[in-house]
């Protein structure tokens, strides 16, 4: 039994379809409208506080730019504006994945806060995860919407939720009284995590909220073999497509065709290697893990490289933090029709 997980994730405020993809309802709109970044503050004019009531009423409300225009606040306009165009797109689409998939393919992302983005991706993992029961492809699986922490230790590679790390950084782990012992100069005990394991795996789903379980990664531990699962997933939740995905440990293949960087770093690194290019050994050695992609129906590619395996990579950056982009998979895979 897993219980519910990833509350934070809003998937009680959507609606399914018979398929099982999500639809925007009124509610997951309005969670948007109480963040921060939308909410009225105790400067807000009348304009933005109407507004604001408006939406709450309404989310689906058309505002015109003359509305706009009437906010005192010019970041509280910018920020209406980026949150009425993420919205638009999101409704005007059947699904929420119809929508996150709009949002990356069509350049609207630019656009739109990653913490939007990250939240899309969470909801739309929440409801692949639905009763898969496995702790480890749910641990995996925050590797796409949250930043990680790599310590390379003893030959292993560990990941650590960034945010959780920063946050015991800070206070050691005793909440409001350690944040309070760290600024009167009063020293606290460092970051103290617990590493996933097949032991303590199934504590995963009461905690899932907290992002505090670390997960090693290294090839061929069970977490690098449970990303692999979630990406699979991933791709054929998303596009319809099956794909196979396992780790290798080096690229010899001289008829190396396509490939896809998991995040920034393994992008700039892939499309050097491929391209002939010198890499010095520093960089290389931020390459945490390889795979190897193939389609279950090759005719499912383009033509041109159908058939041939399909390379990735994920990187860290120099300072050691690893932030996939899941959307690399979904727009830079060779499906045929694409072009």
């Amino acid at each position: 039994m897993t219980g519910d997980f990833w509350l934070s994730s809003g998937h009680l405020l959507l609606d399914r379809t018979p398929e099982g993809r999500l639809e925007v309802t009124d509610d997951f709109l309005r969670a948007y409208l109480a963040r921060p970044e939308i909410g009225p503050v105790e400067d807000s004019c009348a304009s933005e506080l109407a507004l604001h009531r408006a939406l709450l009423a309404n989310p689906r409300l058309e505002v015109g730019a003359e509305r706009l225009a009437a906010l005192a606040d010019p970041d509280a306009r910018e920020n209406y504006e980026v949150w009425l165009g993420f919205r638009d797109v999101l409704v005007s689409r059947d699904t929420l994945e119809e929508g996150y998939l709009a949002l990356v393919r069509g350049g609207g992302a630019g656009r739109v806060p990653a913490l939007f983005l990250d939240q899309l991706v969470q909801v739309i993992l929440r409801t692949m995860l639905e009763g898969v029961g496995e702790p480890m492809r749910a641990r995996a699986a925050e590797l796409l919407f949250r930043s990680q922490r790599v310590n390379l230790q003893d030959g292993a590679v560990l990941v650590a939720d960034e945010d959780t790390v920063d946050e015991r950084s800070r206070d050691g782990g005793f909440g409001g009284l350690g944040r309070l012992l760290a600024e009167n100069g009063t020293a606290v005990r460092g970051v103290d995590l617990d590493v996933m394991t097949e032991g303590n795996a199934g504590e995963y789903w009461a905690r899932s909220d907290a992002f505090d379980m670390v997960l090693e990664v290294g090839f061929p531990k069970p977490g690098l073999d449970a990303l692999c699962r979630v990406l699979e997933h991933w791709v054929r939740h998303l596009l319809g497509v099956v794909v196979r995905i396992h780790p290798v440990q080096q690229i010899s293949d001289e008829r190396w065709s396509w490939h896809v960087g998991l995040d920034t770093e393994a992008t700039g690194i892939m499309n050097a290697l491929y391209n002939g290019d010198e890499v010095d050994a520093e960089r290389l050695s931020r390459v945490l893990a390889l795979f190897r992609l193939e389609f279950d129906d090759p005719g499912a590619m383009l033509e041109r490289v159908a058939g041939r395996p399909v390379y990735m990579a994920m990187a860290m950056t120099a300072d050691r933090k690893l932030r996939l982009k899941p959307q690399n998979l979904l727009v830079n895979l060779p499906i045929a029709g694409k072009g």
